[in-house]
């Protein structure tokens, strides 16, 4: 299963609508975290999904709206007993930035949060999934990432198996998993009954940044681009200087890179109705979405 939730869709800070950034890619059984807003806790609490899942935290830069969340999450799981390693990614400085929240007041973790500074570029890889740090172009160093699944086994044909003798029940997800049976003294491989290998599913955030050509690149047939699309179309000079992109200019970026479907973040707090910034968007990219803060979508 995968499924991805936005705990939080705002940027600069909390509205009564929005909170901060923070996305959640559930995967099987493991939760991650693109940035980690202030109060992401309590959205982790209010959503689907267990904080103590949180396996890997992946921060793009350090402005309060996408890291204030770190010290009150990892609290809350020390709180709660957790006693397996959190793992926290970030640019240039995360190693510094965390070691100095987790000695904020009288408090220390009671499991181990290992600390990695990567820089662009940076394909750290994983049993089922691999994710891509890449540059993009803010007001300070940050990071947008790629999550790229594994290619997945090809679809389980039903009939053949049946057809082969293969009873069903457990044998039937031995070969799904890529295992071989024995059947009246004969090998049936997984070859003979499962379709070609499907192509692994791939979404790509941008973080904040202004309009460039890194993101573009990294969302290229993308099947998800989560591109923050702080202002409208009457503002892009101001959000360009303030490091940030419209959203006219997110749905060019998603047209250009031809991704299947665009969500837009990081809204400011000055629209507390997106209507009208979701058709400015969908008049260049059709298939875009503004969600709502803890709005969950099965992949």
């Amino acid at each position: 299963m995968m499924k991805l939730v936005f705990l939080g869709t705002g940027g600069s800070y909390p509205s009564p609508k929005r909170n901060v950034l923070s996305i959640a890619v559930k995967y099987q059984s493991e939760v991650i975290l693109f940035d980690c807003g202030e109060g992401t806790q309590r959205q982790l609490m209010r959503s689907s999904l267990s904080f103590m899942d949180v396996d890997k935290i992946f921060i793009t830069h350090f402005h309060g709206d996408h890291f204030l969340g770190l010290p009150g999450l990892i609290q809350s799981m020390k709180l709660n007993d957790r006693d397996t390693p959190l793992y926290i990614y970030g640019p240039e400085g995360t190693c510094s930035v965390v070691k100095g929240l987790l000695e904020l007041g009288y408090f220390n973790p009671s499991f181990e949060v290992k600390v990695q500074d990567i820089q662009p570029g940076a394909l750290l890889k994983f049993k089922y999934f691999s994710i891509k740090s890449f540059r993009v172009d803010h007001n300070v160093p940050s990071l947008g990432y790629k999550f790229k699944e594994n290619d997945r086994p090809g679809r389980f044909d039903k009939p053949k198996a049946l057809s082969l003798g293969i009873p069903e029940g457990p044998l039937f997800g031995r070969l799904q998993r890529g295992g071989s049976v024995e059947i009246d003294g004969g090998i049936i491989s997984p070859k003979d009954v499962l379709g070609p290998p499907r192509k692994g599913r791939t979404i790509v955030y941008s973080g904040d940044t202004r309009p460039c050509a890194e993101v573009a690149q990294a969302a290229e047939n993308a099947d998800f681009l989560i591109h923050e699309g702080t202002m409208d179309s009457t503002l892009s000079e101001k959000a360009n200087e303030y490091g940030h992109t419209s959203v006219d200019q997110a749905a060019n970026i998603a047209k250009k890179a031809d991704v299947d479907r665009l969500f837009l973040v990081h809204i400011s707090p000055r629209y507390e109705e997106v209507s009208e910034l979701l058709k400015t968007a969908r008049e260049e990219f059709p298939n875009t979405t503004i969600p709502r803060d803890l709005e969950s979508f099965e992949l």
